[in-house]
């Protein structure tokens, strides 16, 4: 009898704590809002306190990565935000918008077709064109006051658009812009090791330079080589003589 009433006691605490548990996801997350998942490496803190990878995260978290830091927010078919080194970022996201506000450092968007997203700095906003697909990075540096800020985009697929009041500057694939000028008087130099902003030419965007910049180093290495060729080394034990085929 008493095994009985004590089997009965244990399940209405269950039924309880089950309940409770379920109130207690409801009001944590409210509705529209969404969940995502976050993957870490080195030392990364959300609202302060330091998370481990495959952690879950919700809409209207801060997170902040340390030197030599990243972390990764996945948001399943919406897309997902890769947080750089030394950068503090404020995320929000329902089931179709993704919100955020770069204080310092840098992160990778990306979005899907029909997710409204864009993202605040101290002197500038980035909003991304909602009708496809992109991936755009912002780059805002380790400026403490707004008028030292410069926020840097360089758009990878689809297309961003940076603004200003009322400047506007479109980011298509392959180019990038910047806004700001971190030079004048007054303003500390910011180092960031690893992160520092490609040297702008005329929209051509860092990835395109590059290519620029290997085609030209094999057509040099090229040029080396079939010079080698056209020479012939004669050893007839005495001063080393060259032959040219044109003699």
């Amino acid at each position: 009898m008493y095994g009985k009433k004590l089997i009965r006691k244990s399940l209405t605490f269950l039924t309880a704590v089950a309940v409770w548990s379920a109130f207690s996801m409801s009001i944590i997350a409210a509705p529209g809002d969404r969940m995502g998942e976050i993957i870490v490496s080195g030392q990364v803190s959300v609202d302060g306190q330091s998370v481990v990878s495959n952690s879950t995260i919700i809409s209207g978290s801060t997170i902040a990565t340390g030197a030599n830091s990243s972390a990764v927010i996945n948001l399943g078919k919406n897309g997902r935000v890769e947080i750089f080194s030394d950068a503090t970022v404020s995320l929000k996201f329902t089931n179709n918008s993704i919100v955020g506000i770069l204080s310092s450092g840098k992160v990778e968007v990306s979005n899907s077709a029909g997710i409204a997203t864009s993202f605040t700095t101290k002197n500038a906003t980035v909003v991304a064109d909602s009708g496809q697909t992109n991936t755009f990075s912002i780059d805002v540096g380790c400026a403490d006051e707004e008028r030292c800020t410069q926020t840097y985009v360089e758009t990878t697929v689809g297309l961003a658009i940076l603004k200003n009041g009322a400047t506007d500057k479109q980011v298509a694939a392959g180019t990038d812009a910047t806004l700001g000028n971190p030079s004048q008087t007054g303003c500390k130099p910011c180092l960031r090791p690893g992160l520092g902003a490609p040297i702008p030419i005329a929209g051509i965007g860092s990835g395109l330079v590059g290519a620029i910049l290997v085609g030209i180093g094999g057509v040099v290495g090229a040029a080396i080589l079939l010079n080698r060729r056209n020479r012939t080394t004669v050893d007839l034990g005495g001063p080393v003589i060259l032959v040219s085929p044109g003699r």
